[in-house]
């Protein structure tokens, strides 16, 4: 006999009132009131256990809404973009839904859209490190794609540290140094020079690792131009790629974007990177960022700056092939200029940077291949005749 047929018949059959069988039993005298008014009502049927469910919700989604939040699931995932909770929160509400993040997610469980993974480790246990400013720090890092005919390419990326806005993707055949050195100049053109940068110890953006003649104690291209713009160059401890985890992360979302949207040429390809970086930046809100899109986040404080003043007529960096008879033009006050590098160095790419009357000519690796001091009214320029004593290298700072 369960508890409440106990309270009825101990009022029933026993003739107590209420207050002695509550007293008796420890229990509210309403709840036997409300016991026995029920007997008296629906008979035996009182002592069935009822539903705790309540008789209405006025909360509950409509089904217009959950079969919208499910339709949303399929389209994010079919174009290879982030189709999560947060993103599918976002974009109802931003079409005027009232519904929470945590309906989201349970819509989508029910429908089998979302499998438990238990041992993912908690996102609230991850200590997050950004830069405090805008162009406080980019970073960089290139990954390999396969077209759709078998040709593999490479694509490299500069990430905002502060604001994950995306400031350079492109697609390469391959990226070599002078590919680092182009891609960075170009965002800088565009963004303004960063305070510091980071990436791995890939020997286009750090010679440190490298060894031969134009390893330890020749910087090579990128690191002179660092050095130049008093720009701080980071470098990941080697083996800890986890250091460089906001871009690792993009390539994560990046290829699941491309394997959505397959490229059967380089340009092809280019033209899906533009577009990923256009929804990346100006409609996928971060989680990281309080659900602001990267674009927002990079433009709402005002940006940091290298430690040396950006003077755009103190440096000029431009990117040359000596010809055949060992030279290099330079276009001066209207004139066009040549500039003696070596016929041994004949087809060799290589960086001049300007400083007034003066210009280095250093190749990928940062090895130097030759100084002038211009005379304007010459216009074949001979090599420096004497070499200053080399210039210790610097050194790069090292995340610990």
């Amino acid at each position: 006999m369960d508890k409440p047929e106990v309270l009825v018949r101990a009022v029933v059959d026993l003739g107590l009132s209420y207050g002695q069988v509550a007293a008796r039993y420890r229990v509210s005298k309403t709840l036997v009131h409300r016991l026995h008014h029920r007997w008296l009502v629906e008979g035996e049927a009182a002592f069935t256990p009822r539903s705790s469910r309540p008789r209405s919700s006025p909360a509950r989604i409509d089904e217009a809404t959950r079969a919208r939040v499910v339709q949303l699931r399929d389209e994010l995932t079919g174009a290879g973009l982030d189709a999560g909770a947060d993103t599918i929160h976002h974009l109802l509400t931003a079409q005027g839904a009232s519904i929470s993040r945590s309906s989201v997610w349970r819509i989508l469980t029910s429908n089998h859209r979302i499998l438990a993974q238990p041992h993912k480790r908690p996102r609230s246990s991850y200590i997050r490190f950004a830069a405090e400013q805008p162009n406080g720090c980019w970073q960089s890092d290139f990954t390999h794609w396969r077209l759709t005919g078998g040709l593999e390419v490479e694509i490299i990326g500069w990430l905002d540290d502060h604001s994950r806005f995306l400031l350079h993707l492109s697609a390469h055949r391959r990226v070599t140094g002078r590919t680092v050195t182009s891609t960075f100049t170009s965002a800088a053109a565009q963004h303004g020079w960063p305070a510091a940068t980071l990436t791995d110890n890939g020997n286009v953006y750090t010679t440190r690792y490298a060894g031969g003649p134009a390893g330890r104690g020749h910087a090579n291209a990128f690191e002179t131009l660092l050095a130049i713009e008093g720009i701080t160059q980071k470098n990941g401890r080697p083996y800890k790629p986890t250091t460089q985890g906001k871009i690792e992360r993009l390539w994560q979302t990046l290829k699941k974007y491309l394997a959505a949207h397959p490229a059967a040429t380089i340009g092809q390809l280019q033209g899906v990177l533009d577009a990923f970086a256009e929804h990346y930046n100006h409609h996928r809100p971060h989680r990281a960022l309080h659900r602001l899109t990267p674009a927002v986040a990079y433009t709402r404080i005002p940006k940091a700056t290298p430690a040396r003043p950006d003077d755009p007529d103190l440096w000029r960096v431009r990117y040359d092939t000596v010809d055949a008879s060992g030279k290099i033009s330079l276009r001066w006050a209207n004139r066009m200029l040549h500039l003696a590098i070596g016929r041994t160095h004949a087809g060799t790419p290589v960086n001049l940077l300007l400083h007034g009357l003066d210009t280095t000519a250093i190749d990928i690796d940062g090895v130097i291949l030759a100084e002038h001091h211009i005379n304007p009214e010459r216009t074949y320029q001979p090599q420096r005749k004497t070499a200053e004593p080399p210039k210790p290298r610097v050194q790069p700072f090292t995340m610990s």
